[in-house]
């Protein structure tokens, strides 16, 4: 399957350290894992997590789920170890936190090799650096980590995330500039069903491929988010159609619904259904 189409609606969080949460996360129907060395893990059991990590990957049984590995960061005393380790798993990324520059991936490279890189873009430095960072020949992909982002921006709270969208933005133009998978930030509560679905559609309007997730309970609304509704899928279907035959007439413009159709939005709605067929596709898998 082509990167850019793959799913990646609902990206969640699983700590490292805790075996029944890596068993369970085998059946849930989410696009991608994050393994987690990092925050949801405690200081004493950082090199048992990663014992228990590997031996879970190895494993295997998460079909065709995305598997990454977020590390401690490689100024902390167990960074090292940390990227070493996932070097030799059954993982697809390795996810570096706080990523301030290019130079950071290249200190992780050193270590894990050509094993593709995802970047936590949660530092002032690392927004202002998006450009530098998304162009980095291992980078494959952005993580918002709005947290860790607000903190150091000393921003408030608000629904609509006004204090961060200079951020996000900066993030979101040098991903799609790099051709990056790029998903958003966590909901932290996670039972405010009709607060994250609406964050959802804020990130899927922006431009984001999926949302990161703190807990099972938020996968439905995420997938259902960042997926073509079917109202898209009809009308990229009567768009393309009614090009082609405009086409074929030897014109280049057709008309939907009272609106133009030209090739840029052909182009969008062959790519709506190609990720709706992936999705189809893993959900059938």
């Amino acid at each position: 399957m082509d990167a850019r189409q793959r799913p990646y609606r609902s990206v969640l969080y699983i700590p490292g350290s805790r075996e029944r949460a890596l068993d369970k996360a085998r059946t849930l129907p989410v696009d991608a894992i994050i393994f987690d060395l990092e925050d949801a893990v405690a200081a004493e059991e950082k090199a048992n997590a990663r014992q228990t990590l590997s031996g879970a990957l190895a494993a295997g049984g998460y079909g065709e789920r995305v598997k990454i590995v977020r590390i401690n960061g490689l100024d902390t005393e167990w960074g090292r170890a940390d990227a070493e380790a996932v070097r030799d798993m059954d993982a697809d990324v390795v996810l570096l936190p706080k990523v301030n520059a290019a130079a950071d991936v290249d200190a992780l490279a050193a270590i894990t090799g050509d094993k593709p890189v995802w970047a936590m873009m949660e530092t002032p430095r690392g927004m202002l650096n998006a450009a530098e960072i998304a162009a980095h020949p291992l980078m494959a992909g952005f993580v918002m980590g709005t947290n860790d982002l607000a903190k150091d921006l000393q921003t408030r709270f608000r629904a609509d995330r006004l204090p961060l969208m200079t951020s996000l933005g900066l993030c979101l133009l040098a991903a799609k500039a790099e051709g990056l998978i790029i998903v958003d930030g966590v909901y932290n509560a996670f039972k405010d069903t009709d607060g994250l679905a609406a964050e959802c559609e804020q990130g899927r309007d922006m431009g984001f491929d999926g949302k990161t997730l703190i807990h099972p309970a938020q996968i439905d609304i995420a997938n259902a988010a960042f997926a073509p509704s079917q109202a898209e899928i009809d009308l990229a279907r009567r768009q393309i159609a009614a090009f082609e035959e405009t086409e074929a007439q030897g014109q280049g413009v057709a008309v939907v619904d009272g609106k133009i159709v030209e090739n840029l939005h052909v182009v969008t709605a062959r790519e709506i259904l190609a990720k709706a067929e992936a999705i189809s596709a893993l959900q059938a898998g």
